[in-house]
């Protein structure tokens, strides 16, 4: 990508930067739709359990692992982003994520295929993560939450792309060409992006917002994130969002075929209703974060979230469209925050250590991620169904208004202002 230094004659993708900009949009989302491919792994559950003779629980093995390392590698990654710069990194990730698919199509054990596809795989995507949005939260300073919200779709909506196609593979050349295809395809998708994903000149503002820049340049954030209140508001409801909203995603099929005893394909096929919510409520949310104060977005969140255990707190068998729209909130809230948190990140803490504060921020996604998708599972084989488990759903929901409210907000004690770094 050809960048002039001149802010007259500043160009992203041959375009004036002001227009070129809104190109790194979907390229972003490009990356991450390959990176969220780890999330369609169920499409090789079912060949993989016949062919290697494993139970369902060890085909779900690698990826858990991949969803671990993809959490734990996030907060890592973002330290060595200004390092190693935006390209580099996303060119590391991509080659990782790529050879985990292509190790993982030669193996045969599923110990080894832990290795390949959870640890290699899930490590690339934690690399690659969160530099896209690195990128457009540059580029948007005037709308950071909006541009962070609609890069982060892709991610989201990646399994209504990638696991058809993968299907479709799989029937066609049956599993391990499969991944070895995607592998090569993710690879090449990647590193041809990487190339595209550069930062602007520090302190680059779009012309139309140029008179607004030395407001945001005379901003203070909090000198020490581990000493503000308003991170530890941030990690707690992050936490508490994503481990709802992940307890719901894990038995949402389940739920509607135990409790509304709906068609199992029909449970199956609602899930993709599901994924669209979730896409849809990222640049929602992003957006409605860059305009209102945080903690009023994310108590709206909660609520939504509480309605939501109530209508399943009730539900009786048949009630399809209570299923629904339930499922619907849960689905819409989870992506709603995983908008929010980079944004709320973003407006918190100094927008130069951007990477290194989201990525421990991030954190909580994987607290939640573990927590919650083992706590449905012992609730449902302690009581003998999953009502119970919408009960200490609804009771973290109020934990997070409560918490939202209370330290959700800015916090200026030691401050520093971004001229000061």
């Amino acid at each position: 990508m050809k960048i002039l230094t001149h802010k007259s004659e500043l160009k992203v993708l041959g375009l004036p930067a002001d227009q070129g900009r809104w190109l790194l949009l979907p390229l972003g989302m490009s990356v991450l739709l390959c990176l969220g491919s780890i999330y369609a792994w169920s499409v090789f559950r079912k060949p993989l359990e016949s062919e290697l003779n494993i139970s369902a629980t060890e085909s779900l093995l690698p990826f858990t692992v991949a969803l671990v390392f993809y959490a734990a590698l996030m907060p890592i990654a973002g330290f060595y982003i200004s390092k190693l710069g935006t390209r580099t990194m996303t060119a590391i990730g991509g080659i990782i994520v790529g050879c985990g698919y292509l190790l993982s199509s030669f193996v045969h054990q599923i110990e080894m295929m832990v290795l390949t596809y959870g640890v290699i795989a899930g490590t690339g995507v934690g690399i690659a993560y969160g530099v896209p949005m690195v990128v457009v939260s540059r580029w948007f300073p005037d709308q950071k939450g909006l541009a962070v919200g609609l890069t982060i779709v892709g991610f989201g909506l990646s399994p209504l792309i990638t696991a058809p196609l993968a299907n479709q593979l799989i029937d066609i050349y049956t599993v391990r060409p499969t991944l070895r295809i995607l592998g090569i395809i993710f690879t090449i998708v990647i590193l041809a992006i990487a190339c595209t994903l550069k930062l602007p000149p520090k302190d680059w503002h779009p012309q139309r917002d140029f008179a607004a820049s030395s407001t945001i340049a005379a901003r203070t954030y909090p000198a020490n994130l581990f000493k503000s209140r308003s991170f530890y508001g941030l990690w707690i409801c992050y936490a508490i969002a994503t481990l709802i909203g992940l307890s719901a995603i894990g038995i949402s099929s389940p739920v509607g075929e135990e409790m509304i005893n709906i068609d199992p394909k029909f449970a199956a096929s609602s899930v993709a209703l599901f994924a669209v919510f979730n896409g849809m409520s990222r640049p929602l949310f992003g957006w409605l974060s860059d305009r209102l104060q945080p903690h009023r977005v994310a108590i709206a969140s909660y609520t939504l979230i509480l309605i939501a255990c109530i209508l399943m707190a009730n539900a009786q068998p048949g009630q399809v469209a209570r299923y629904l729209i339930a499922f619907c909130l849960f689905w819409f809230c989870l992506g709603g925050w995983l908008a929010m948190a980079p944004t709320i990140t973003l407006r918190f803490f100094h927008p130069d250590q951007y990477a290194q504060n989201y990525g421990i921020v991030f954190t909580a996604y994987g607290v939640g991620a573990l927590v919650g998708t083992l706590a449905t599972g012992r609730i449902r084989d302690w009581l003998g169904t999953y009502t119970y488990a919408f009960y200490p759903m609804a009771l973290l929901a109020i934990v997070g208004i409560i918490v939202a409210s209370s330290m959700l907000k800015y916090d200026s004690s030691r401050p520093i202002t971004q001229e000061s770094l």
